[in-house]
């Protein structure tokens, strides 16, 4: 039976073939709701493809998946409609420009315009802002974002922000949304050992709070589903098992959303 809150994940021989050959393929997986599960691989092997192709941004091209209890490829609006994307590059980047003020409050706006209901949007202002507050200060806390310990608070800008504080912010600004389904990118790039193993703590425990977490990484937590996108060995290669950041756009453009 489906959770009411995390999404299970499902993959018969999944796969997605663009202009330049093979982003991934071959995938199969079940994961029930709640789960972590660790895509693992080396740069350039389809792991950000096949993330992308699970959340609904990217229409793969063979197999199936269910997610959720979706069907895709042909339901990637539905799956688009309960999952969120953390840090994923050239598609949910934090704008080095701004503060972390502004990101949370341009998101809590969005999340007010394109999800609230009618009834939602005419309330009192004063209530609408209370509301974003406290939506913020919970998605701030389930990512274990301190925005005291920030050399200037709220007002910080994100190119002043440590890669885990990143990390942490794009997590808080995906759970604003409360998503069945969260994905990351780049999980465990350019982190320390300690910074590391804090990333997969918080991802943990984001699934043992029933939220099914999709991750990239270079190296998988022995605690983890493991999905590999590597073709095994004595199978044939893909043709080309990389995509270039314009073959990610077109795809993405496809579908409609990011």
């Amino acid at each position: 039976m489906e959770s009411p809150h995390g999404a299970a994940l499902s993959t018969e021989d999944f796969g997605l073939k663009g202009p330049r050959g093979w982003a991934f393929r071959g995938v199969e997986f079940t994961a029930p709701p709640g789960s972590l599960v660790a895509v693992e691989g080396p740069s350039g092997s389809g792991r950000t493809c096949l993330l992308l192709a699970l959340t609904g941004r990217m229409r793969s091209t063979r197999g199936h998946a269910e997610v959720g209890g979706e069907r895709l490829p042909g339901r990637l609006a539905a799956v688009r409609g309960f999952s969120a994307l953390g840090p994923v590059p050239g598609v949910s980047e934090l704008d080095p420009s701004l503060t972390v003020a502004e990101h949370l409050r341009e998101r809590a706006l969005l999340r007010r315009r394109f999800d609230g209901s009618l009834r939602s949007l005419l309330r009192p202002r004063a209530e609408r802002a209370a509301t974003a507050r406290d939506t913020i200060d919970a998605a701030l806390s389930d990512a274990g974002l301190d925005l005291a310990t920030l050399p200037k608070a709220e007002r910080t800008s994100v190119r002043d922000l440590e890669r885990l504080e990143a990390l942490r912010l794009s997590v808080s600004l995906a759970l604003m949304g409360r998503p069945r389904l969260l994905a990351v990118d780049d999980t465990d790039l350019k982190l320390s050992a300690t910074d590391r193993a804090l990333a997969w703590e918080l991802l943990r425990t984001l699934s043992a709070g029933g939220t099914t977490v999709l991750a990239v990484c270079s190296e998988a937590p022995k605690d983890a589903l493991t999905v590999r996108t590597r073709p095994a060995a004595g199978t044939d290669a893909p043709d080309d098992d990389t995509t270039t950041g314009k073959d990610t756009a077109d795809a993405i453009a496809e579908t409609g959303s990011a």
